[in-house]
């Protein structure tokens, strides 16, 4: 058995506080030709079981929190328990596949097993059938999830020699072993703590600071609103290139345009200080490549709604970025969460109790960039044309965006809550409309800083002789 970590068991102590929230991280891979039969289905999730023994553990807490909650085997571990089969109505559109979806996202995962599940969907049109992939963000985070997804494609698709099993923790060793941390505690951590404080402390503030009161931030319900945009990951790389920028940098300009774009649907005037969002950092090593578990941090930014004109607003979010990044914030957090396993775990989840039930009114929205596989992935000999990233919504904030790269395509998962998002459309062909004039912008400065051609220079050249000898 392995104990889960401080950042695991925030998610599941922030689940049980919010009755109206589920932490299932979804990923759906959409894939070309006749549905798979059930025997067949069931052998590609063999494959996970093989590679991933996480796969059948469950959750099992410790009496009255003296210790982390452990991962242990299920005893009854059953396959069924963890695979479903639905079809999508007439017209089996892409709408309501999203809308099936939406519907996935706000059924909790059943604790009593392991925190992961299958959702097999017939009937999508244009020849093609969809999966859900869904695990609790307790046991994997969005890179995770996409290694888990590979393990169960075709051998032929992924790089097994890279796989390699998780080395397990040494289980604790019962109250000796707690009474031990907290002894030495005083004398280990202050030194270590103070500077990491320190880094955090812009962090810390601005998740507790009230922002700008706005639409985008307030109570939430239980249902979803969930919408897909589509861009070209090459288009995106050449914007990045024109203006010396990263794929991240200009990902999240675009969802600055698209919250832009909402706010003023709404008649609502975009403010400087107005949208904080969270934007997750991964901190997985590529030796963790192929472990079920969580390895992120994050930063806190402001968005820069206020900025009118589309490249002036991707070097305002590439300069935020940038001064978040050489502060280290990513890091410290890191090493906090580090630190906080050396604490008492009593203490450690009663500091998350306390965080996720303070209505926060800081941030008002999350984006996350998932890297996702460049080469194709194959199940059953069937092609998986696309792959798209599902997160929750929770802490008062209404939308969470994850952004999932595969081959060519660059796809924003866009999660609203249903009542106070019905507009959630506005946001994902804003997203695409605003890579579509960055593209033009960037366009438009490689062409100007290309040479003159050899002809044309020599005119010039002659030209100006002529002049001169005038």
């Amino acid at each position: 058995m392995t104990e889960l970590g401080p950042l695991d068991t925030g998610f599941m102590e922030m689940e049980d506080t919010d009755r109206r929230i589920s932490l299932g991280i979804g990923t759906v891979a959409i894939l070309e030709g006749p549905a798979p039969s059930r025997i067949e289905l069931r052998g590609w999730v063999d494959r996970g079981l093989e590679r991933h023994a996480r796969l059948r553990q469950r959750v099992r807490r410790v009496p009255w929190d003296v210790k982390a909650p452990v991962w242990e085997d299920d005893p009854n571990f059953d396959l069924n328990h963890h695979i479903r089969w639905t079809a999508l109505p007439e017209p089996c559109g892409e709408r309501e596949l999203q809308e099936l979806i939406a519907t996935e996202l706000t059924e909790r995962l059943d604790r009593d097993h392991p925190l992961w599940e299958v959702v097999m969907i017939d009937r999508l049109t244009e020849d093609r059938w969809a999966m859900i992939l869904k695990a609790h963000h307790t046991m994997v985070d969005g890179i995770s999830e996409i290694t888990l997804l590979e393990s169960f494609c075709d051998p032929s698709a992924i790089d097994i020699g890279e796989h390699r099993r998780p080395t397990a923790r040494r289980p604790g060793t019962g109250l000796l072993r707690l009474l031990k941390e907290a002894i030495r505690a005083p004398a280990t951590i202050p030194r270590f703590a103070v500077g990491t404080v320190r880094t955090l402390a812009p962090v810390l503030y601005a998740a507790i600071a009230p922002a700008s009161e706005s639409s985008l931030n307030g109570p939430i319900g239980r249902q979803r609103r969930y919408t897909v945009a589509r861009t070209m990951l090459p288009q995106v790389q050449e914007i990045a290139t024109a203006f010396d920028v990263t794929i991240n940098d200009v990902a999240v300009a675009a969802i600055a345009a698209a919250y832009r774009r909402l706010l003023l649907s709404r008649g609502e005037h975009p403010s400087t200080t107005e949208l904080r969002i969270v934007v997750p950092v991964s901190t997985r090593t590529t030796e963790a490549k192929h472990v079920l578990d969580n390895r992120v941090s994050a930063v806190i930014t402001h968005l820069p709604i206020e900025i009118d004109q589309p490249v002036e607003r991707l070097m305002a979010v590439h300069e935020q970025v940038r001064k978040h990044r050489a502060r280290g914030e990513a890091d410290a957090e890191k090493s906090m969460l580090s630190l906080s396993r050396r604490l008492p775990f009593g203490i450690v989840a009663e500091v998350f109790r306390l965080a996720v039930s303070f209505p926060q009114r800081g941030v008002v929205a999350l984006a996350t960039n998932i890297p996702g596989p460049r080469h194709r992935l194959i199940l059953g000999g069937r092609n998986v044309l696309e792959l798209w990233p599902c997160i929750p919504i929770a802490m008062r904030v209404r939308t969470t965006i994850a952004i999932l790269s595969y081959l060519d395509r660059l796809t924003f998962g866009i999660t609203g809550d249903y009542d106070t998002t019905p507009d959630i459309e506005t946001m994902s062909s804003s997203i695409a409309t605003e890579i579509a004039v960055l593209l033009v912008h960037a366009r438009d400065r490689q062409l100007s800083r290309r040479p003159q051609p050899v002809l044309s220079r020599a005119i010039g050249a002659a030209t100006t002789r002529s002049r001169h000898a005038k």
